[in-house]
């Protein structure tokens, strides 16, 4: 696995905004205590496609982990199991193939999910993780849809994590759906914009860094298209 001066570069600029955004709370999750989303929802997917799926899901493991002990949270296994969502959202944005195994985990997800004794009684609640499938098949290059198959096959992890810790009711499930609609939007829309922005950072960067080893997309450099 390569990696050179501005992958790591990469690692420690999209840890210190992790860092960041993981300080700014945007909204509070239902059935649990002091469990909040944040802006890192809004860039975490990021990295699977600049360093690569797997380094991607890595170095999202890597700065989640440094944020989890700076911050000073508890080592409980809610707060612990919150770390694999974005793991697996950062895989997925760094792929493309309609065949990857990464398709596989909103699937399971739903299965998970409608196997619950109580998460099964709304098992349509479990449609929504449909989506990163609909979006890779069908969407592959719309960097809106790659964006909300992301932030959604982080909600698929986080929903059926949620369904076995937290106690949930069926109209608490349902009365989730037009919030969850609303918020992944919003996560999506701000994972497209994130990416845009850090292609035209990393495009300045590459003009005083020779090697080409980040996966930089020139067509999403603003500063190119507007210069």
């Amino acid at each position: 696995m390569n990696f050179d001066a501005k992958k790591l570069l990469f690692v420690l600029l999209f840890g210190a905004l992790v860092f960041l955004g993981s300080q700014v709370n945007f909204s509070r999750l239902v059935g649990a205590d002091n469990q909040f989303f944040t802006l890192f929802q809004f860039f975490g997917p990021i990295a699977g496609t600049f360093l690569g799926p797997a380094l991607g899901a890595l170095s999202v493991i890597l700065a989640q982990g440094a944020t989890f002990v700076l911050s000073g949270r508890e080592f409980e296994l809610l707060n612990v199991l919150r770390l694999a969502p974005m793991v697996f959202a950062a895989y997925y944005f760094g792929t493309s193939s309609k065949k990857d195994w990464g398709l596989i985990v909103p699937v399971l997800a739903i299965a998970a999910f409608v196997a619950h004794p109580v998460a099964g009684k709304v098992w349509f609640y479990s449609l929504f993780w449909t989506i990163p499938i609909i979006s890779r098949v069908f969407f592959a290059k719309n960097l809106f849809f790659k964006s909300l198959g992301a932030t959604f096959t982080a909600h698929a992890v986080g929903g059926a994590i949620w369904a076995y810790t937290v106690p949930m009711t069926p109209e608490m499930w349902i009365a989730l759906i037009p919030v969850v609609i609303f918020e992944r939007t919003l996560f999506a829309a701000g994972i497209a914009a994130s990416y845009v922005a850090m292609n035209t950072l990393l495009a300045r960067v590459e003009n005083l860094i020779p090697q080409n080893v980040l996966s930089i997309d020139k067509k999403y450099d603003i500063a190119r298209l507007l210069g």
